[in-house]
This record gives structure tokens, sequence and C-alpha cells, in this order.
């Protein structure tokens, strides 16, 4: 009889552990996923609704084989609502501790220096994978970079981000301003640094353009900046056209050709560097600047030294076949 009992015992315990390690090996074994796959975790979502989308897509063998071992070995940790991106081959164990951790899968939106708020508003409208809608945000009030958001995420909270990054750059830049900068304020330091974007691609330059526009305010003379032209007619979309003598002449807040010192308020949305430079501008005694067809700028101290890098330009231009 003992005997009988001993043997039924390790019988029992045999299948015992024969059960625990076919549990165990389904829950940390590879899974049928079969390639780097997104899986959406929808907003309240349970872990039982999650496994059953999870079977659906055919990413776990079960639902409920997942859900037993998940009450087994997974932990109580809640899930989080997003998209997670399930490695090759991920095993019960890593989705479920991917969903508890909150590892999800982030996007990325790249806002270039120089980006008007209209091409802004386009942008974000345009990227399938956030949600509502955003009016066009003020110029000058966001920081070009980028950012990262996840599927479903409303446009306005990226917006707020990207706005909430020009305020701390503002802050941070602000107390280096030095004793050559002429903006008396954060957004005069927008306002110029937004001109300075608009006029020069080359990196190198900023500092001697931002050195030169200084140089023109300081003095009362006027900024003649082409782009001041064409913001109030495009709001930064590109014209389509050369400017006419019209809209040259035009008086509004932001023609810098008809009114003395800087615009109303910003023509783009300036990236940190060119805000620096109007904070640092260069030393340098320039006050006009000409294309060089290299795609940067020849500078001049007078009249005469501008008309003759004027001629220089107009010169290759004919070469070219341009003129």
């Amino acid at each position: 009889m003992r005997r009988a009992a001993s043997a039924l015992v390790a019988l029992l315990v045999a299948v015992g552990l024969l059960a625990a390690a076919w549990l165990a090996f389904g829950w940390y074994a590879s899974g049928p996923v079969e390639e780097e796959t997104a899986f959406v975790v929808p907003s309240g979502s349970t872990l039982t609704s999650a496994a059953r989308l999870l079977e659906e897509q055919e990413l776990i063998h079960s639902a409920d084989a997942f859900l037993l071992r998940a009450k087994i070995f997974g932990g109580s940790d809640p899930i989080q609502a997003g998209e997670f991106l399930l490695p090759e081959g991920a095993s019960p164990a890593q989705i479920l501790a991917m969903f508890q951790s909150g590892d999800v899968l982030r996007r990325f939106v790249t806002i270039p220096e120089g980006m008007p708020s209209v091409l802004v508003h386009d942008k974000l409208m345009a990227e399938p994978l956030l949600t509502g809608d955003i009016p066009v945000p003020a110029e000058g009030s966001l920081l070009p970079d980028t950012y990262d958001f996840e599927r479903g995420e409303t446009r306005a909270a990226v917006l707020a981000r990207m706005q909430a990054a020009m305020s701390a750059a503002l802050t941070e830049l602000w107390p280096t301003r030095g004793p050559r900068s002429v903006v008396d304020t954060p957004q005069q330091a927008v306002i110029l640094a937004s001109i300075v974007e608009k006029e020069t691609g080359v990196p190198g330059e900023r500092g001697v353009v931002a050195g030169l526009y200084s140089n023109r305010l300081r003095i009362g003379m006027r900024l003649q900046a082409d782009p001041t032209i064409i913001y109030p007619y495009t709001q930064g979309r590109p014209l389509g056209s050369r400017i006419l003598q019209s809209q040259i002449d035009a008086v509004n807040g932001y023609n810098t050709y008809s009114m003395d010192g800087l615009p109303v308020g910003p023509i783009t949305n300036p990236g940190r560097a060119s805000i620096a430079a109007v904070l640092n501008p260069d030393a340098t005694d320039a006050l006009f600047m000409v294309a060089d067809g290299s795609g940067g700028h020849a500078f001049a101290r007078t009249g005469a030294e501008h008309n003759a890098n004027v001629e220089a330009w107009y010169a290759l231009r004919r070469q070219r076949g341009e003129m």
C-alpha cells in the first residue's frame, strides 16, 4: 500500500513538473511572430482583449494559454495602450513585458529650420498617424527640430511640444545676449532671427548676417530684406513669381523696404542657431550683402563695394544664361 501511494505521489510530482515545464516553455519560448511587427493596444484595452487581438493577428498561438501563463508568470502590473514593435520570434513573456512597461513605438516628424507655420500646419495635418485638427500656429512660436510621437496622438499635443521647446530655448538663450545685440525682448530676437533664417542657408554666415542687420538697426538704416516683402502675400509659401515693384513699394507691417525697424512679427520659425546669432552677432562693419553664386553672400561696408559685388553677381548670372 505504501509503495503504491509513494508511486502515485511520484507520478503526480512528475506530472506537475512536466506541466510546470510545459507552462514555462510556452511562456518564454519564441512565438509565431515571423518578422518585426507593429501591434496596437487600443486605448482602454484589458489584457484579455489585447490577447484576443494578438491571437487574431497570429502573433501568439492561443489567447487562453497566454492569459493562463500571464496569470502565473506575468505579475499584476497593468498594460499600457499604444503601438508596440514586436521583434521577430517574440515570446509571450516579452510581449507582456513590453505592454506593461509602456515601451511604445515612437514615430518622428522633422520641422526644418526656417519652415513657416503654414507649412508646419500642412505637415502635421498630412501625418496620417496623428489625430485631430489644429489651427495654423502663430508664426515664430515653435522651435524647428525633430519630434517623436505615438500613433494616434493628437496633433495639438505634438504642436504644444514644439511651442514649449521654443519657450524653453528662449529662456535658455536670452541670458546669453551680448553687447552687440540690438534686440530688447525675446520676441524681437525671434523676429530678427526669422529674417536671418530666411536670408541665408549657410550656417557659417548666420553670425555675419545677424551682425549686418544689427548694424542697420543701430544706425536707423532700413533692413530691406526681400523675404519681408513676400511674407504678407504668402505667409511663407513660395511666391511663385518675381517680386513686383508694387510689392516692393507696398506699405504694411512686414515690408522692411517701406518701413523702419523690425517687422511687426516673425516671418518664419527660426532655429536655435539663428536666435543665438542675433543675441551675439559677429563683429562686422558690413551693411550690404548680395548672393555670390556659391550659395552664400558677398558682404560690403560701403555702397560702392556693394555695387561692385552686385555687378559681379550679374556677370556670373549672365555667364550661366540666367539673365
